[in-house]
Formats: structure tokens, sequence, C-alpha cells
């Protein structure tokens, strides 16, 4: 049989490691706390040098027409953005569109996205056509 003593000792110890581990993962939550408040600043400075890249590159890209190298005039391009920047009817001013033309506007080292290369891919395989909807008669009635 067990004794006394052995119970008491084998209680005080569980106590002892239920104690330990509370205060060593309420020091660690302490710890890991701090760590995250220090390194916050950075993390919100990373933050907004992106932001501003983002905006920086959509802000160019809106801009692109106007810059001097750009090859196609400004008044036949439509910004679309996504999934290419500019498509570009030329001849449109001259009331004879000839050409349409997508066109993605880069800066620096930038490179196609996966998107990007699938809507070249799909250009240069002349997987373009074109499409006339008509709206249904009974929807553009007025009701009188």
């Amino acid at each position: 049989m067990i004794d006394s003593t052995t119970i008491i000792f084998l209680v005080i110890l569980l106590i002892g490691v239920v104690i330990a581990y509370y205060m060593g993962s309420k020091v660690g939550a302490g710890k890991k706390h701090r760590e995250w408040e220090l390194s916050l600043p950075e993390y919100r400075k990373e933050a907004i040098m992106k932001s501003r890249a983002v905006l920086g590159g959509q802000f160019s890209e809106n801009l692109a027409p106007y810059l001097p190298d750009f090859p196609y005039s400004p008044t036949e391009c439509r910004f679309l953005g996504k999934p290419t920047d500019f498509i570009v009817f030329k001849g449109m001013d001259e009331k004879k569109i000839d050409e349409v033309v997508f066109v993605e506007v880069k800066s620096g080292d930038s490179k196609l996205s996966s998107q990007e290369k699938n809507l070249k891919n799909a250009i240069e395989k002349k997987k373009v056509k074109f499409e006339e909807y008509r709206i249904p008669k009974d929807l553009t009635k007025g009701e009188k």
C-alpha cells in the first residue's frame, strides 16, 4: 500500500507541475506579445511601402498613354486594368478601326502574371472574336 506521505508528495508535485505550466504559458504569451509590439512598426512600414508601390504602379499605368514614348494615341486607348491594362482601337480617331491592340504596362523588373500570360497566349493563338448581344425587346419596351 501507498502511505499518506507518498500521496501528499504526489499531490504537491502535481500542483507544482500545473502551476509551472500555467506560469510558463503566461510568461511565454507575454514575451510573444512584447516581440509582436516591437516588430509592429516594421510590419507597418513594410505594408505602407508595398501599398505605395502598388498605388504608384496603378498611377503609372493610367498615365502611360500620355508619356512621350507610348506608341499609341491616348484617345484611342481604353483603360481596363484587369486582365490587361489597355485596349487600343487603332484608327478610331479617323473613324476607321483597323487594328485592336492589347497593351500591358509594366515598370522596373515586373513580369507578366499567369493570367496576363494566358491572355497573351489566347491572343497569339487568334482565340479572339467579336460577338453582338441584343437585349430582349420585352426588357427595353417602356411600360405605359
